[in-house]
This record gives structure tokens, sequence and C-alpha cells, in this order.
């Protein structure tokens, strides 16, 4: 079958993956009404395309904290990759590396972030949650850094884990022969199957519920990496994570799989950008299926997206090569968004090039 848009990885994933395993992928939170919209709301937004422009060449290429990469789309943290595909988080480092992007390693990963760094050069970042066990968090965030990651993505939207109910009715657990990598040593990586949901049920036991917006420095006194916080989805909470030291935000709904009926990531985008003042870079975690769906987020403000599901379908259905055909893809349709709406790099793209049904027409001029 000839792959023609990311999309067409879902089914193939569906297809070879175990159901226990592409529920858990692909599932959200209760109704999930979040889920759907993560998707939905992309197509409520327009373009305005600007024609007579010279277009011949066209440039995707970025800077994102310090580092240059060779397109504004990167890899989000996803669980457990393994259950995809054997290769698992080894594969996504190599397809991610050979495409000039970044990726994000999960604390949850099934390959542990020396073996990711044992993959070979890379621009990496860890995405990490609070223990209660503060000392687990210094020995992960040590890890890290001496693996060569460059930046802490910190998970700041589960204090409690989201009631994934399609987990609950499969009984989640960690299929035989995987653990958590990261935790080996630690005596977190093996949780016995419980009669609800075994993330669930991990979470609860391990994760801090007390975290707040002081934890950010406590974090800063331990790293010298730049941490950006994943899972901001208001205004105040951005002009938080701001006053607090972040070095960036992801706005991020978890993929739905937290609170069901939290806005579509793009709907909650501008005024997360807004609110920091250009003071910080804003990314965008969520419902990114296609080029089209880059270009709307970077129009909107974000510096860049994280694709986490594609990812995982992609590596589901074709190993590294899936992967890398994923990224290719949305950097090919994006340079063809722009070239059609008259961009010839990301600098270019602004707020006039898109429009929703609710916007002011801003565009027209003061005075007529």
């Amino acid at each position: 079958m000839e792959i023609t848009n990311v999309m067409e990885y879902e089914k193939i994933a569906k297809e070879k993956l175990p159901k226990l395993v592409y529920d858990y992928y692909a599932s959200g939170a209760e109704d999930q009404w979040t889920l759907q919209e993560n998707r939905n709301a992309f197509s409520r937004i327009l373009f305005r395309p600007r024609s007579l422009i010279d277009v011949s060449e066209i440039d995707v290429s970025t800077r994102v904290l310090r580092f240059n990469i060779s397109m504004p789309t990167m890899v989000a943290p996803t669980a457990m990759q393994k259950m995809a595909h054997p290769d698992g988080e080894l594969a996504t480092a190599r397809a991610t590396s050979a495409a000039g992007t970044i990726m994000t390693l999960s604390t949850c990963a099934t390959c542990s972030v020396e073996e990711v760094a044992s993959t070979g050069p890379g621009i990496r970042f860890f995405q990490l949650y609070v223990y209660k066990d503060r000392n687990v968090v210094r020995q992960l965030v040590k890890r890290a850094e001496e693996a060569g990651f460059t930046a802490i993505a910190l998970t700041v939207d589960t204090p409690r884990f989201g009631r994934r109910e399609a987990d609950i009715k499969n009984r989640f657990t960690l299929p035989r022969g995987l653990t958590l990598k990261n935790f080996e040593g630690l005596d977190l990586g093996n949780i016995d199957k419980t009669v609800d949901s075994w993330l669930a049920s991990y979470a609860a036991s391990q994760v801090d519920q007390s975290l707040s917006s002081k934890d950010i420095k406590w974090l800063q006194s331990i790293t010298s990496l730049p941490i950006l916080l994943k899972g901001v989805l208001t205004a105040e909470d951005a002009r938080i994570a701001v006053e607090y030291g972040a070095a960036g935000i992801i706005v991020s709904n978890h993929g739905a799989r937290q609170l069901d009926y939290v806005p579509a990531t793009i709907m909650a985008l501008e005024e997360v950008v807004y609110a920091v003042e250009g003071r910080v870079p804003v990314f965008l975690d969520g419902g990114v299926r296609r080029g089209t769906d880059v270009f709307k987020a970077l129009a909107l403000g974000a510096s860049g997206v994280f694709v986490g599901r594609p990812t995982l379908f992609s590596l589901a259905a074709d190993g590294e090569a899936g992967v890398r055909k994923m990224l290719e893809m949305l950097r090919d349709e994006l340079e063809l968004t722009m070239a059609l709406s008259g961009c010839r790099s990301l600098r270019e793209i602004s707020r006039n090039h898109i429009k929703t049904d609710s916007d002011f027409p801003h565009y027209l001029p003061a005075k007529l």
C-alpha cells in the first residue's frame, strides 16, 4: 500500500497491533469529545493565501531554543513505544535524527535515556513527571543530562491520570517482557496488574499530586537544562510559567487523555501566545496530522509543533522507515502549503494568512 498521508498509518497500526495496545495509544478520556475536537478544530481554520509572490525557494528550517532544526515539526513524548515495534524509542530516535529535528523521550519509555543516546547524535529532550520521591527525579534528570539530552519537558497536567475508559475495559497492563527502562534499579519499573488500568494505578502511587509552581524553581536548582512546561492551556498558567522562569511552553491537553471537554490545543494556542508576549517560545502538541495543521499553528503564533500519535502509528506500521516517512510527509506538506500561501520562510507566516468564523476582519485597513 502506497502511503500518501499521515492518517493512513493509523489504519495500518490498528490492523497490526493487539487491541489493548491500539486502544491505549488511540483513546482519550471519558466521552473523548476533546480527542475528536483536537482534529476537528483545525478544519474550522481557513486560509487566506497570497499570490503574485516568488515562491521558487522555500525554507522550512527554524531554531528551537538554541538548536537549528530542519523543520518546525518535532516528536512528542509518547510512552512505551516497544508496544508498537520491537525497536521502540531507538527507531524513533534514529528517524528523528535523520530528519534533522527534535525527539522528546517519555519518562515512561521502554528504552532508557542511555540506550537512546547510544543510537548516535541527535537533539533530544526528556519529558519528566515529578514523583513523590524527589531523589528519583534527581536521578532521572542527572542521567538525562549525562546522556546528552538538552532540555526538560516538565508535564504539569497530570496530578492524577484522566479516566481512560478503554484502558479500564481492557485491564491495560504492560505486555510481558517490557519494562519502563528509565526506572530499572529504582524499584519503580514493574507494577503488578490491577483490577483497574495498570497505568492509572502506577501514576496514583508514584506521581506527586502536590506539584505546584514553586517546584519549577526546585527543578531549576537541580539542573542547568532549559525547562519547558508541557500541559498549559490558559493565559493564567502561561503567565505563571514565564514568571517562574520556564524556557518555553507546550500547549497540550495530553492528547485529550486527561480532562475531557477542554479546548482543542489549536483553540487554546492563541490565548497562550498573547499572554507570554514573546518572552518565551510557545509550541503546540495535539491533533497535528497535516502540514496544513503545522502552518495554522505557526500562523497563530506557535514556534513549532510536536506530534505524538502519528509517531506511534507510523512506528507500528513500518518501524524507523515509517517514522522517517511520516516526518518527511509533514515537512513536504508544510512546504507546499507555504508555497500556495505565498510564504517563502516561516518568518513570513502570519495571522493574516488564516481566519476563523469568529474572527473580526483584522486584516482590513484601519481606515477605509
